[in-house]
C-alpha cells in the first residue's frame, strides 16, 4: 500500500513527500516536472513523469502501486498570472483536479487530501479568518481552488469518499535538514525574494502597494513554515485513516507580518542590506489575510513547532546559499 502525492517534485510537495518517507510510508510522485525537480525528491519515493489530467494514466498507477490515499498538490498558484490567464489556470486547477477525482473514486481511492489556500476567502470581512467566514475569492487562482473544494464536497456526498481541504496561507521556509526548500527561478514568495535579493541573486526587489489599510500600508500575511505544513498534511492523513470526517481545515500560525516587517526579518537574520522598490498595488491581492488556526489544532492535534519568522526566515536563506553552490537558480 503507497500513498500517491502529485506534484511531489514541487516546493511544498517535496516536503511532504520527505515527511512521509521519513515516517516510513511507500510514496509514489505523479508530476508533469513543469516546475518540479526528480532531484528533490529522497530515494525512496517512486516517480511517474505525467499529467494529473490524464484519467488512464492516474488509474494504472493507483491500481500499479497500490495506492490508498492521495495528497494533492499539483497546480499553478501566482495570483497575477491567474488574473492574466484565467482559463489556463480553471484548466490545470479545477479541470484537471476533477479528472484525478474521477480516477480516485474509479479506483476505489477513499481518502483524499486537496491543497487549497486563504485566497478562497479574498478581502475576509473578519480577521482572523475563520473556516466559516465568507468565500468571496479575488483572483481565477482562489476561484480555481474553490472550485474544486466543491467538487471535493460533492463527490464525497455521492461515493465512499473521504477528503481533507487545507487552506493555506503564505508558505515560506525550506527543510531544517536542508534536503528541500523553493528552487523554481522567478518564484514570486515574498520571503524567497528578499532572500535572494539580500545574496545578491537579485539586484533589488518591489513592495507592491503601499496604501493599503494595514499599520504601515503595506499588505499583512500569515506565514507558516512549510516543515509545519507537512505536518499538518500527516495529521489530516492520519484523520482519514482512523474514519474521520470529511472537513476543512485553515493552515496558519495565527498572527501576520507586513511586507516592510518580512524584509527587516531578512535584513536581520542575513545580516545585509536589501534594495526594495516601492511599486503600485497588484491585482488579486486582499490588504490583509491571518488564520484563525484553532479548529486544525483541536481537531487534528497539530502543534507548529517553527513558529518563528526568523526562524523561516533563517531556513529559507540557508536554502538559497545551497542553490547557488548547485547553480540551480
Amino acid at each position: 500500500m503507497s500513498i500517491l502525492v502529485t506534484g511531489g517534485c514541487g516546493y511544498i510537495g517535496s516536503h511532504m513527500v520527505y515527511e512521509l518517507t521519513d515516517a516510513g510510508h511507500e510514496v509514489v510522485v505523479l508530476d508533469n516536472l513543469t516546475t518540479g525537480f526528480k532531484w528533490a525528491l529522497p530515494l525512496q519515493a517512486k516517480l511517474v513523469v505525467g499529467d494529473i489530467g490524464d484519467i488512464e494514466l492516474a488509474q494504472s498507477v493507483i491500481a500499479r502501486h497500490g495506492v490508498t490515499a492521495i495528497i494533492h498538490f499539483a497546480g499553478s498558484v501566482v495570483v497575477p498570472d491567474s488574473v492574466a490567464d484565467p482559463l489556463g489556470y480553471y484548466l490545470n486547477n479545477t479541470v484537471r483536479s476533477r479528472a484525478l477525482m474521477e480516477a480516485a473514486v474509479k479506483s476505489g481511492v477513499k481518502q483524499f487530501i486537496f491543497s487549497s489556500t486563504a485566497a478562497v476567502y479574498g478581502m475576509a470581512k473578519e480577521m482572523p479568518v475563520r473556516e466559516t467566514t465568507l468565500l468571496e475569492p479575488m483572483s481565477p487562482y482562489g476561484s480555481s481552488k474553490l472550485m474544486t473544494e466543491i467538487m471535493l464536497r460533492d463527490t464525497a456526498l455521492a461515493h465512499d469518499f473521504r477528503y481533507v481541504a487545507l487552506r493555506y496561507f503564505n508558505v515560506a521556509g525550506a527543510d531544517p535538514k536542508g534536503r528541500t526548500g523553493q528552487s523554481t527561478k522567478g518564484a514570486t514568495h515574498l520571503i524567497k525574494v528578499a532572500c535572494e535579493t539580500a545574496l545578491g541573486k537579485r539586484p533589488g526587489m518591489e513592495v507592491f502597494g503601499t496604501d493599503y489599510d494595514t499599520p504601515d500600508g503595506t499588505c499583512v500575511r500569515d506565514y507558516i513554515h512549510v516543515k509545519d505544513l507537512a505536518r499538518a498534511h500527516v495529521a489530516a492523513l492520519a484523520h482519514l485513516a482512523a474514519g474521520g470526517q470529511s472537513d476543512i481545515f485553515n493552515c496558519g500560525y495565527g498572527k501576520g507580518y507586513s511586507v516592510l516587517e518580512v524584509i527587516e526579518a531578512v535584513k536581520r537574520v542575513s545580516k545585509k542590506a536589501l534594495a526594495a522598490k516601492m511599486s503600485p498595488r497588484r491585482p488579486g491581492d486582499p490588504a490583509s489575510i491571518v488564520a484563525a488556526s484553532d479548529k486544525i489544532r483541536g481537531a487534528l492535534g497539530w502543534k507548529p513547532e517553527h513558529d518563528n519568522l526568523d526562524l523561516i526566515v533563517e531556513h529559507a536563506l540557508a536554502w538559497e546559499a545551497h542553490l547557488a553552490k548547485r547553480n540551480v537558480a
